[in-house]
């Protein structure tokens, strides 16, 4: 995600605009220019999450960058880049997937596309370079196998609406992971962005069982053992099974659909330090960039493309349980969509519960 490259730079030396247009397609400049500028301050970036922490230390280590983080929502960073303007205190923020065209609507982005480019998806990236996925997030099911017998285990959304255990997939009207876990069944079941009615119907059927858990499924909630069965988007689901007990979960990818979504970097318009953050996407999206999301269970977007290392690699999922999950090719649709859901979930899912 990022702006105008020459909006990008008002306010900066005639010196630093030389060295920044250079850095875009020579990475020897950008290294120098961004070692220069000597630090990189971050939005939305905390070190617990997908191992931001294993990217800051390297590019300290690498190039002398200092870093500094304040977490805050995808809403919060773009409303941040937007009021600070030429006052910015940021440089680079990470943001969910629906946000990267909102941001470049805003105009509160510039461009870089780095050398690894080609091997990101059409679907996971803006065409002018503005925002692109550096990892992704895939709705799964996380099983407690203490509550579970193994031959009730669902493997599929068809399972799900079979089984005899309660599903607890969060509060759809404020958490984007229960919102996807909806559109996941949809999918699954024959809809997409612009109709979740299959979903829906799904969980209607939970509700009336009286098999629809409100529990959120959260580490809390997973490790005093309130939930069953999750719905979690698959990092989640990885990072909560190793954090409690490696052998009293399972994670999975339904295999009969499900949602693809993820997280791009966005590079502020208005950056003080412009070249550390185009250095930054670089080396996120760098073979070794994408083993550092992944030591955080994040499934990075170059996954076919990298040679984990197989410690690195027993921390995902295997490739082939992705086959049905298809990305969100249709943002447009799945805002409105969304926009919708909480209403339609309380008059049609929730209200079976009473």
């Amino acid at each position: 995600m990022k702006k105008l490259f020459l909006a990008t730079l008002l306010g900066s030396s005639i010196a630093l605009c030389t060295s920044a247009m250079a850095a875009d397609t020579d990475l020897s400049t950008l290294e120098a220019a961004a070692k220069a500028e000597g630090a990189v301050n971050s939005v939305g970036m905390p070190d617990a999450w997908a191992n931001w922490k294993g990217t800051w230390d390297d590019l300290t280590a690498k190039y002398g960058l200092k870093h500094m983080d304040t977490d805050m929502s995808s809403a919060q960073e773009l409303a941040k880049f937007a009021a600070e303007k030429d006052n910015a205190s940021a440089d680079i923020g990470d943001v969910g997937a629906a946000f990267g065209p909102i941001a470049v609507a805003q105009g509160v982005t510039q461009p870089y596309k780095p050398t690894t480019w080609e091997q990101i998806p059409d679907w996971a990236k803006d065409k002018d370079g503005h925002w692109m996925l550096g990892y992704t997030g895939t709705i799964a099911f996380i099983i407690n196998k203490q509550l579970v017998k193994e031959a009730d285990m669902p493997k599929s959304w068809a399972d799900l609406e079979k089984g005899k255990y309660k599903v607890a997939i969060g509060d759809v009207s404020t958490a984007a992971q229960a919102a996807n876990g909806v559109l996941a069944a949809a999918i699954a079941r024959g809809g997409d962005e612009s109709n979740l009615a299959p979903g829906l119907q799904l969980f209607t059927k939970l509700a009336q069982q009286k098999r629809l858990s409100l529990a959120n499924p959260s580490i809390q909630t997973l490790e005093k053992g309130e939930v069953e069965v999750g719905v979690v988007w698959d990092f989640n689901g990885l990072s909560y099974r190793e954090q409690i007990d490696p052998k009293r979960f399972e994670v999975l990818i339904p295999s009969d659909g499900s949602v693809t979504s993820g997280y791009t970097t966005v590079i502020n318009k208005y950056a003080k330090n412009p070249n550390a953050a185009k250095l930054t996407r670089e080396f996120i999206l760098s073979d070794a960039g994408q083993i550092n999301l992944a030591e955080g269970h994040a499934r990075p977007i170059r996954a076919d493309h990298v040679k984990m290392p197989a410690e690195v690699a027993a921390k995902l999922l295997p490739s082939q349980q992705y086959a049905k999950a298809k990305p969100i090719t249709k943002p447009e649709a799945w805002e409105k969509s969304s926009k919708a859901l909480p209403q339609q979930w309380q008059e049609q899912v929730i209200i079976e519960m009473n």
